[in-house]
């Protein structure tokens, strides 16, 4: 068996490989950026009025001067005026371009306006291109706005409408399926006879992929090895990932591991020095370019499998970067014998003093899913210890 630190290491290797796409920017948030954004003119691209008032020459400010006829007005988005008198003020509207002769902008606030004369009100507080935002002092033309590998939020979607891009190259999401397997496992619409209960791993896993902005399919296959089989040589011509929960412990029924082997998928680890999720099994087809988590069955080590690994792994895979786990302290002692690495749920506490607090969760092991509902991570206890006091530093892999 592995080590959690060798697992990781084994999936940081057997990367999936990166293509892209171009897609509408309308349709790209959340999406990471595969080429580089540049400006396409000065930002912004004049000098531009930052206040509503009157724009001057600040000579006639150093002059003294505090009294301005109005001899125009510049609205946001009208050509270019021109102050042809020094002696006097053009009103200006917020992001107009700046009148030609003027280089101050006195706002409203600070004027009175009677009779087509603007009056400053506080003179002595002027100063000589106040207000005006300069051609070209965010960015110059042919500067990055954004480089290849931004994650597009909506500021950043409104910087690539800003240069006129109507589509951008964007880094593709994996196609993924969801697969279970089991014949205990009935759908949600369905009501189970009493050796049998409703499926519910694979929606958990179908929302939790969700929350990566990938639209999973889901699949259910019986404890029958040529259903399997060919179940999953199809999902495998179509997706670039299975998701699977269920059938990869050590079962008579459990027939994963050796149908995935039948198929081409090469193993890379099958087992973990872990509980719960110890068997969990990783493999990709000889080119790299699919990819298999077949995660043990029991509802908590499924939920534990997916945060811990499966959910950086598709992160890194997508051009994001992968959530880490969080350092938080234990609120009560924790104490594990097996020279296993402990996950165990819990709920956090941010404190005063800006720590936070980790209260293990009590259940009924890894089958114990509804006790998951109260949880926000799972801590990560280390094998080469048994005691855990309160207030020992543990990793936290953050839920939903």
């Amino acid at each position: 068996m592995l080590t959690t630190a060798e697992a990781d290491n084994i999936l940081a290797t057997h990367a999936l490989s990166q293509s892209t796409e171009t897609v509408p920017f309308a349709d790209a948030r959340g999406r990471v950026l595969a080429e580089t954004i540049l400006a396409d003119r000065d930002f912004p691209p004049f000098d531009r009025v930052s206040m509503d008032g009157i724009a001057i020459h600040s000579n006639a400010l150093a002059d003294g001067q505090t009294t301005y006829p109005v001899l125009a007005i510049q609205r946001a988005g009208e050509p270019l005026q021109a102050l042809l008198d020094p002696t006097g003020c053009v009103e200006v509207m917020t992001g107009a371009i700046l009148p030609t002769g003027t280089d101050t902008v006195i706002r409203y606030e600070d004027l009175s306006i009677t009779d087509g004369l603007a009056t400053l009100t506080i003179p002595d507080e002027m100063v000589k291109g106040q207000n005006v935002h300069k051609q070209g002092s965010d960015r110059r033309t042919f500067d990055v706005l954004l480089p290849a590998g931004t994650v597009l939020r909506p500021v950043e979607l409104a910087v690539v409408a800003s240069v006129g891009q109507t589509s951008v190259a964007v880094l593709k999401r994996p196609r993924v399926a969801v697969i279970s397997t089991g014949d205990e496992l009935v759908d949600t619409h369905q009501t189970p006879l009493p050796h049998q209960i409703r499926q519910s791993n694979a929606y958990l896993l179908q929302a939790a992929l969700r929350d990566l902005n990938i639209d999973a399919s889901v699949h259910h296959f019986p404890d029958d090895i040529g259903t399997i089989t060919s179940g999953l040589s199809a999902l495998l011509a179509r997706h670039d990932v299975l998701v699977m929960t269920g059938g990869v412990s050590a079962g008579k029924a459990d027939f994963v591991p050796e149908v995935l082997g039948a198929l081409g998928i090469r193993r890379h680890f099958h087992k973990i020095e872990q509980r719960p999720g110890k068997p969990l099994w990783f493999g990709t087809s000889p080119d790299g370019q699919r990819v298999v988590f077949a995660l043990p069955g029991n509802p908590v080590s499924t939920t534990l499998c997916f945060y811990r690994y499966v959910r950086p792994y598709l992160q890194t895979a997508m051009g994001m970067v992968a959530e880490p786990a969080l350092y938080v302290q234990l609120a009560k002692s924790v104490t594990f014998k097996p020279q296993l690495t402990y996950f165990t749920p819990a709920r956090l506490e941010a404190t005063a003093d800006g720590q936070v607090l980790a209260h293990p969760l009590p259940g009924s092991g890894s089958g114990d899913f509804t006790n998951l509902t109260a949880a926000d991570a799972f801590l990560e206890l280390p094998a080469d210890t048994v005691e855990f006091p309160a207030g020992t530093l543990a990793k936290a892999w953050s839920i939903g």
